[in-house]
C-alpha cells in the first residue's frame, strides 16, 4: 500500500457518512512549527489568516504555540478568534455600514482583544472615528483587488492621526505572486518589499510612526524573513499565510521541500461506475471547492485516478488504462486543490489521530453571521405568527 495513503487511513471509515472533512491535528502541529521556522521561531512574526483554519480547536492549537496575532475576513471569523482568546485580530477586509458597526460591537464585547481594520480612503475612516479600533492602511501591491496607490498613503495616514484614530501600520497582501519557480517569486516579492520600504519612509517623513508592516501570503511566505530591508527596523514585520496550517495541492507545490503535510482531507465514497474507464464519488463542488479549477483535488495513493469536472455532489474520475478500478463503496481520500473554501463547505470536522476518530469539532467560522445580528440591528421583518394575526 502507498505509504502516504496508509498514514491517512481511518479505521472503520465505511461507518462514516461521506463526504466528510478530516483534520489531522499532528500534521497541523507540524505545519505550524514549519511556518514558525520561517520567521526565526518567533510567533510574534506570524499573523495567520484564519480564513483557512476556521475551527476553534485549530485556532487553540495555534495559540498554544504562542501565536496571538491573527487576520480574518468576516465578522464570524472575528467572533471566533475573540472567543478562542486571540490577543490581536486584524479584519483584513473593507468593512462599511452594518458590517463596520458589527466590528465595533464585537470589539466592545471582547475588550481584551485588540481589533483593527483596513482603510484605503478618508471616507472609510469615518466609520471608526471615536472607537478603539486600530487602523491599518491597505496598500495595493499590484494585485488590484483592494488597497490604495503609493502616493496617497502618507495623506491618508495623516488624516487618520488627525481624526484621533489609532494608526497601527501598513497591510501589503501580495497574493498575486503565486506562479513561477521559488527564485522567481522571491525576486518579485523583494521588488515589492523595496517599494513597500519607500512607502514606510514616506509615512515617517510626514511625522507618523509605522508600528507594524504585514506582508506575504502563502506563495511568498518564506521570503520576508530573509529580506534585508526588514532587518533592524523600527516596526514589527509579520507574514500572514493561512493556507499552510492545512495545505492543499497548490501550496504543497509552491512550498515544496519545507516538509509541509496535508492536514485537511476530504473522505469520499465511490458511488458509480458509469463507464469502463470512469468512476464517480460523492465529493462534488459542494464538498471540494472548484474555484481553483479542474482537477479540484488529488486522490491520495491513486495516481491512476484523474478527477474531472465536478457537479454539485458528483465528482467523476478517469481511470488510467490497465489500472484496477475501485469498487463501489470504496473510500477515497482527497487533498483539495484549494483547501480554504473546501473547509468552509462543512459544518463539522472529524479529528483523526493515529487512524482513529478522536472527536468531532464544529467548523466555528464557517460562512457568515446572522445578517441582522447585533445590538445595532434594526428589526425590519415580521414573523409568520405576526403575519397570520395581522388585521387586513
Amino acid at each position: 500500500m502507498d505509504a502516504l495513503l496508509e498514514s491517512y487511513l481511518v479505521k472503520d471509515a465505511r461507518q462514516i457518512v461521506t463526504p466528510a472533512l478530516l483534520i489531522y491535528p499532528k500534521n497541523v502541529e507540524q505545519n505550524i512549527r514549519i511556518t514558525l521556522g520561517m520567521v526565526g521561531s518567533d510567533p510574534q512574526r506570524w499573523r495567520p489568516h484564519i480564513k483557512t483554519a476556521k475551527l476553534g480547536a485549530v485556532m487553540r492549537q495555534m495559540i498554544g504555540q504562542g501565536i496571538q496575532n491573527f487576520k480574518c475576513a468576516t465578522t464570524l471569523e472575528l467572533l471566533t478568534a475573540c472567543q478562542m482568546g486571540a490577543e490581536d485580530v486584524l479584519v483584513a477586509f473593507a468593512m462599511t455600514g452594518a458590517n463596520a458597526r458589527r466590528v465595533v460591537e464585537l470589539a466592545k464585547q471582547f475588550p481584551k482583544t485588540k481589533v483593527s481594520v483596513l482603510v484605503e480612503s478618508a471616507e472609510q475612516l469615518a466609520a471608526w472615528r471615536d472607537t478603539a479600533i486600530g487602523i491599518f492602511v491597505d496598500v495595493n501591491p499590484g494585485m488590484n483587488r483592494t488597497g490604495v496607490a503609493n502616493d496617497r498613503i502618507p495623506e491618508i495616514v495623516k488624516i487618520c492621526q488627525a481624526s484621533g484614530a489609532a494608526f497601527r501600520g501598513l497591510h501589503w497582501y501580495d497574493g498575486h505572486i503565486s506562479s513561477g519557480e521559488p527564485d522567481e517569486r522571491k525576486a518579485v516579492a523583494y521588488k515589492g518589499y523595496d517599494r513597500l520600504m519607500e512607502i514606510v519612509k514616506a509615512v515617517e517623513a510626514v511625522g507618523c510612526i509605522v508600528g507594524e508592516v504585514i506582508t506575504s501570503g502563502t506563495p511568498v511566505a518564506p521570503y520576508a524573513h530573509s529580506y534585508s530591508g526588514f532587518q533592524n527596523v523600527n516596526f514589527v514585520q509579520r507574514i500572514s499565510p493561512g493556507t499552510v496550517v492545512y495545505n492543499d495541492t497548490t501550496s504543497l507545490k509552491q512550498l515544496a521541500g519545507f516538509g509541509y503535510q496535508p492536514a485537511a482531507v476530504i473522505l469520499a465514497t465511490v458511488i458509480s461506475h458509469p463507464a469502463a474507464d470512469r468512476i464517480t464519488c460523492d465529493a462534488g463542488h459542494k464538498s471540494v471547492s472548484a474555484d481553483a479549477g479542474v482537477p479540484t483535488c488529488m486522490v491520495i495513493g491513486h495516481p491512476e485516478l484523474t478527477p474531472l469536472k465536478p457537479s454539485e455532489e458528483h465528482l467523476p474520475m478517469e481511470v488510467a488504462a490497465g489500472s484496477a478500478i475501485p469498487a463501489i463503496g470504496d473510500n477515497l481520500y482527497l487533498i483539495p486543490r484549494h483547501v480554504c473554501p473546501s473547509v468552509n463547505n462543512f459544518d463539522e470536522a472529524l479529528m483523526i489521530v493515529d487512524g482513529r476518530v478522536t472527536g468531532v469539532e464544529k467548523v466555528h467560522a464557517r460562512g457568515h453571521e446572522n445578517p441582522v445580528l447585533g445590538a445595532g440591528a434594526v428589526r425590519f421583518w415580521e414573523t409568520d405568527a405576526q403575519l397570520r394575526t395581522a388585521k387586513p
